[in-house]
């Protein structure tokens, strides 16, 4: 095990140095130069493993073991957010220190990816033939739209069963619904306080940082009461990134700014009643135990108004029609960017239950599955689970400056998934 750790955290660095976020396309390359190279560079090491490997035209990857007719998946994505805020280490430099490996994707979701291929490894040094085809599939577009998904099913097979490595411990069985809509908002030209707004973060991502170029002379006293700083023309709000389905946990920067403006104009403040002080009462929807977010992510200013985008996460017994009948309180035009249904399993299946055996087995502690409010590869299965990597009590750094994985974790993760593939197909 030991060796295998070595080599696990060594490839979980390396392969953090590639900043794969959605960038612009390239040849061959539909998420970005980058992006693909990273995928490469992992198909390249599992295929030095001796693993069939295959590349649907840079929108995933897949690693095969065995041959057998009936086939699992194992689902995880190379993608990831924006490296935005300020790092303790740069957040492409994979650097391994105090015991953890730094960096965007370490736990989100390239650690997990690696791990996966690793446990995949030793189970064939041992010279195991799985009863069951295991398909390591890799996405690269999971974080902003599942085109990879999409293209996966147009020139592959996907399993039916499976789990994705890509949200806690110890099982999850059911996920919200994720709902991406951007509202357009009337805003006159002549009403405007500012001649540019806009974040640069991706709708799941709670924004750290809101730009405007205020139109007339800047208010210092104002700017101090919400922290602003100004480099002219700029203004720059800030907040605290999180990921979009705990908005709870972060502090939206678009916030501060709007209030900024809100004193002295009427539309202003309007927005963050809107957007801020939930007139219609939607955060306060809860089915089965699972509450309704709404997090306003992106605002950009466009020539007819504001357009903000709002990543809604709504409980897994919710139907889509009735959250879109919610949004009709508001009255305004908005466009439906995306879409993914909730996630409903069985607790009592076996596969759930096996999963719940290999992880009380390897941490001691009996547990009962769980629901999330993130969305996992998981959904794209017929009958599919997330299994790991996060842990209760753990310091929630996803879709957050200074991102890790402790190598403590690394070791873990390879003797649950070695565990938990053994079991489910060998």
């Amino acid at each position: 095990m030991k060796d295998y750790l070595k080599e696990t955290v060594d490839a979980i660095s390396k392969i953090v140095q590639f900043d794969s976020s959605c960038q612009k396309p390239a040849p061959n390359a539909p998420f970005g130069q980058e992006n693909y190279d990273c995928l490469c560079s992992f198909l390249d090491k599992a295929q030095d493993m001796g693993f069939e490997t295959r590349n649907y035209e840079g929108y995933a990857g897949e690693v095969i073991y065995g041959d057998a007719e009936e086939e699992f998946a194992v689902l995880a994505h190379l993608d990831v957010v924006p490296a935005s805020g300020e790092w303790k280490y740069p957040p492409f430099g994979g650097v391994i220190a105090e015991d953890k490996i730094w960096g965007r994707g370490t736990m989100d979701d390239k650690g997990p990816a690696v791990c996966c291929l690793y446990a995949m490894k030793m189970l064939k040094d041992e010279g195991v033939k799985p009863a069951k085809k295991i398909k390591l599939i890799v996405g690269c577009n999971e974080e902003s739209g599942w085109a990879c998904i999409k293209r996966y099913k147009e020139l592959a097979h996907m399993p039916e069963n499976g789990f994705s490595p890509d949200a806690d411990f110890p099982v999850i069985v059911r996920e919200k619904g994720i709902l991406h809509v951007r509202m357009h908002f009337p805003f006159p030209t002549e009403e405007r306080p500012f001649s540019f707004l806009k974040t640069h973060h991706t709708a799941n991502m709670v924004p750290d940082r809101c730009y405007s170029v205020p139109v007339g002379k800047y208010d210092r006293a104002r700017m101090k009461k919400y922290a602003l700083q100004r480099q002219t023309p700029k203004l720059t709000a800030f907040g605290k990134s999180a990921h979009g389905s705990t908005p709870e946990l972060g502090m939206n920067a678009i916030e501060p700014m709007l209030r900024y403006y809100a004193e002295e104009n009427a539309r202003c403040a309007e927005l963050v009643h809107i957007l801020f002080e939930d007139p219609y009462g939607m955060k306060k929807v809860e089915r089965d135990g699972e509450v309704l977010t709404m997090s306003p992510n992106v605002i950009c200013l466009k020539r007819d108004g504001v357009q903000v985008t709002f990543d809604i996460r709504y409980p897994s017994a919710m139907s889509l029609k009735e959250v879109k009948e919610l949004l009709a309180q508001y009255g305004v035009l908005y466009e439906t960017l995306s879409h993914q249904a909730p996630l409903r399993v069985d607790p009592e299946s076996e596969l759930v239950r096996t999963l719940l055996a290999v992880y009380e087995d390897c941490t001691g502690v009996k547990a009962e599955p769980i629901g999330i409010g993130g969305g996992t590869y998981a959904r794209a299965l017929k009958h599919g689970v997330a299994f790991g990597p996060e842990m209760a009590g753990d310091e929630p750094t996803i879709h957050q400056p200074n991102e890790y994985i402790s190598l403590d974790r690394v070791e873990l993760l390879l003797k649950m998934y070695y565990e938990a593939i053994k079991r489910l197909c060998c």
